[in-house]
């Protein structure tokens, strides 16, 4: 007895339309890793215009969670910014190295030993004004990033049709297995053309051969068909000019990188703002008093600068595995929150049961540690004292001012999370991106925990204020 395995989608669709792997005459199904690594390159570009660039510099590094649970120390932060640009730029780069090694012709040498070129181009010693000399990659570069956002969008479109395509041939399949033991269907000669025109089976035929009329035309018009050699020296190029924008945004406070161009080149990249520099005077309030660098300032540098992969250390909430579960648990707290508000604010009350409900749910998110420092703090607080309604306005007053800078880092978690996810939409999204600096990925896990604490402690003392006042007056008799 043979046993035969069931082919993926992308195999069958290779035999039914034609083209596997990457040759001269196209990228073929190559070209879904091509579009992906362009959308990087794309997102990249837009992380490192100057509205981004200052946006991070005044906005991110300086929010007051950042600056409360992360790190009040600039340099620190910027490295780590770059360093998670730099791993981006990593992975673009070794997708060009792996389709670099399948071309032929003039720009063997180039394209076939790219990882050797982005290496040297990395290394400093003046590597990639040499490159820019060689190949220019400086000129062109907004020419270039139109054509890949084109690319993308095309190639993008073919995967969701694809995708439709294999939906349909599997209703086809269905409907024959379907045919085959149902019997024979007899004649019905008085139907007109009209009605067997409508029956479900020629429906479904007219909408396949239209669909794969539709896959072959985008096929002709997407990455499928642009030749591997192109499609390889447009990436290469865009990612040696995408790392002279991290040179010269970061050069000037993150050792190891290399020199920036010179002035006229980095005009042409289409960057004016100048590298970023650390400000002398800080605001009032960036100085948080608990606030600590996370690593020591030799291993921040060296992480950065290696960007092969910016793993947070074990003391911080990424490094313990812990940043998806802590964010949850701060926007389960925010939704129970916005519950309890009603019954602290003398406004209309809603039905309890749905807050005991988001209570229970929130409960059993809680790892043991977080639930024993609030059974410890709940008691000390709790010792001798009566929650009336001042207790728990104030209570709720003190939970709001956390979640105020607590909440955004637990929503730029996910949405970290969400754009690194291998779904289509995500998978050759464009836009800019979350930076990991300003997720709790960063944050010290004691501050973190102790934050969470605090918010959990004032949301039970605002619970228990709720539950003795719909309690009945006559309960305790």
């Amino acid at each position: 007895m043979v046993l035969v395995m069931p082919r993926s989608w992308l195999a069958g669709l290779r035999s039914r339309l034609g083209g596997g792997g990457a040759s001269e005459d196209g990228l073929g199904i190559l070209a879904f890793e091509a579009a992906a690594a362009m959308s990087r390159l794309v997102s990249l570009h837009r992380s490192l215009s100057d509205e981004e660039v200052r946006r991070l510099r005044a906005d991110v590094l300086r929010a007051e969670g950042v600056a409360r649970i992360t790190s009040t120390d600039q340099s620190l932060l910027l490295r780590l910014a770059c360093g998670e640009l730099l791993a981006d730029l990593d992975r673009a780069a070794g997708t060009a190295a792996r389709l670099g090694a399948r071309c032929r012709g003039p720009d063997a040498p180039f394209l076939g030993g790219f990882d050797l070129v982005y290496a040297d181009a990395k290394g400093g010693g003046g590597g990639l004004a040499r490159l820019d000399a060689a190949v220019g990659f400086s000129r062109g570069a907004a020419k270039r990033l139109r054509k890949m956002e084109r690319h993308v969008a095309a190639t993008a479109k073919l995967y969701a049709e694809m995708d439709a395509l294999t939906e349909l041939e599997a209703s086809e399949r269905r409907m024959e297995q379907w045919m085959q033991h149902s019997g024979p269907i007899p004649a019905q000669s008085s139907k007109t053309k009209r009605q067997q025109a409508d029956e479900p089976s020629e429906k479904l035929l007219r909408e396949l051969k239209l669909q794969r009329h539709k896959v072959r035309r985008l096929r002709e018009a997407s990455l499928w068909s642009v030749p591997v050699h192109k499609a390889t020296k447009l990436m290469a190029r865009s990612v040696l000019a995408v790392l002279a924008r991290v040179s010269l945004a970061f050069a000037a406070v993150v050792p190891g990188l290399p020199p920036p161009l010179a002035a006229g080149r980095t005009r042409a990249i289409g960057h004016s703002s100048g590298p970023l520099r650390l400000s002398t005077t800080m605001a009032p309030d960036a100085a948080i008093r608990h606030s600590a660098p996370i690593f020591l300032q030799n291993d921040a540098a060296s992480t950065a600068s290696s960007s092969s992969s910016i793993k947070p250390p074990a003391t911080t909430v990424g490094g313990s595995g812990m940043e998806l579960r802590y964010a949850n648990v701060i926007l389960s707290a925010e939704m129970l929150l916005s519950a309890l508000r009603p019954a602290i604010r003398d406004e209309d009350v809603q039905d309890g049961m749905m807050e005991l409900s988001m209570r229970d749910e929130l409960y059993k998110m809680l790892p043991e540690t977080i639930r024993s420092a609030v059974k410890v703090n709940l008691t000390e607080r709790l010792r001798g004292q009566q929650v009336d309604e001042e207790a728990a306005a104030a209570a709720m007053d003190a939970v709001e001012r956390v979640l105020r800078w607590l909440g955004p880092m637990a929503h730029d978690t996910l949405r970290w999370h969400d754009e690194r996810g291998m779904e289509r939409k995500q998978r050759f999204s464009m836009n800019t991106r979350v930076p990991m600096v300003q997720t709790l990925h960063f944050a010290d896990r004691r501050k973190a925990e102790a934050a969470i604490v605090e918010v959990l402690v004032g949301l039970s003392c605002v619970c228990w204020y709720d539950d003795q006042r719909r309690r009945p007056a006559d309960w305790d008799d």
